[in-house]
């Protein structure tokens, strides 16, 4: 039985060159810094986005986590949006691996802004937690992967340098973005003293994750990857799966975009769709009209018919378009959403 899986862009599965590149690879020891490959994929992220160094980790999360353990003292408050994975999703990493605190602000669809970090920056007093770090997320998943541009990280950069804060990115989807906005990676990661960037999402590799710096910053960020368990071996095998997507899968992102608006516009027409955040890249989240059908209900109703989908919340369904969802996967998702409006405005769960 084949599924449309929506649920996440992290479901997709190595193409037949994907694996071939894989099989293909030269392999060492991670460990020992020998692995020909991670070394090549390292250096690859590292100078598409203009930084000196990278570090190849098994996930995104781990590469935020090293940044802020990096940049961050036990007792330090980092500032981020209150719909970024940092904060929501890493299991609590933020106080348990670094001994730090989050100060949230909620942005403008997930995007910050000089004017609202500024009032979050702590005095210089004892009895204060030590403002020392910005995360900014781009996209941002829980907004609906919103973007932030050039001259909005530009703005925020400039007052990071000149209040003497850290910035760092998390670019879990930062492809998707810069699809969008047309901007070089070079030109982004100008503004950002680290970065995590993903290549099991759009990309579709099946693993892994990069985290770039500079130099002294990512020899820091390998020793605290050993300490968090990140060591591998020969772990070549799958950076080559992440080269490959680098070098393939970034250009077709738009493709997706494409299908998450028709999936936009055909929500909107729906009758027990209440609202639908604005659909900017690859990710559609809407909420569904309480007196009608639920969440978890609609996911149920929708898996019946072959789809996979996430319950965002009690009325809120996520949809996220990728590289192994066909045009004709599209259709099909459309026909049945159509065809489901009297089921769903008569037969409540």
């Amino acid at each position: 039985m084949e599924f449309i899986d929506l649920r996440s862009d992290t479901v997709t599965k190595p193409s037949k060159a994907m694996l071939e590149a894989m099989l293909a690879a030269p392999l060492g020891d991670d460990v020992f810094n020998e692995d020909p490959t991670v070394i090549d994929l390292e250096k690859y992220a590292a100078n598409l986005f203009g930084k000196e160094a990278g570090l190849f980790c098994p996930s995104g999360t781990m590469t935020n986590q090293i940044a802020i353990k990096v940049h961050t003292q036990p007792g330090d408050e980092v500032i981020c949006d209150v719909n970024s994975h940092i904060y929501n999703y890493e299991g609590g990493g933020i106080s348990f691996n670094s001994g730090v605190q989050a100060r949230l602000i909620t942005g403008n669809e997930g995007r910050l802004t000089p004017e609202m970090i500024e009032p979050c920056i702590n005095g210089d007093f004892d009895w204060l937690t030590k403002t020392t770090l910005v995360s900014l997320e781009n996209t941002v998943n829980r907004a609906g992967g919103s973007i932030y541009t050039k001259e909005h990280i530009k703005s925020i950069y400039e007052f990071c340098q000149d209040k003497n804060l850290k910035l760092h990115l998390d670019g879990a989807r930062i492809f998707n973005a810069l699809a969008e906005t047309e901007d070089s990676p070079k030109e982004m990661g100008h503004y950002f003293m680290s970065i995590s960037i993903c290549l099991s999402k759009g990309l579709g590799a099946p693993v892994g994750s990069v985290l770039l710096g500079d130099k002294d910053f990512i020899k820091k960020a390998r020793r605290v990857r050993k300490v968090f368990g990140g060591g591998m071996r020969q772990a070549g095998l799958i950076a080559a799966a992440g080269l490959y997507a680098l070098k393939n899968n970034v250009t077709r992102l738009k493709e997706d975009h494409l299908r998450a608006k028709k999936l936009e516009q055909a929500l909107g027409e729906l009758p027990f769709v209440e609202s639908i955040l604005p659909v900017y890249t690859n990710i559609v989240i809407f909420n569904l009209k309480k007196e009608i059908i639920t969440g978890e209900a609609f996911e149920k109703k929708l898996l019946q018919n072959n789809i996979k989908i996430s319950a965002f919340g009690k009325q809120t369904v996520r949809m996220v378009t990728h590289l192994d969802f066909t045009d004709e996967m599209l259709g099909k998702t459309i026909d049945v959403l159509r065809g489901g409006v009297e089921v769903m405005r008569f037969n409540l769960p």
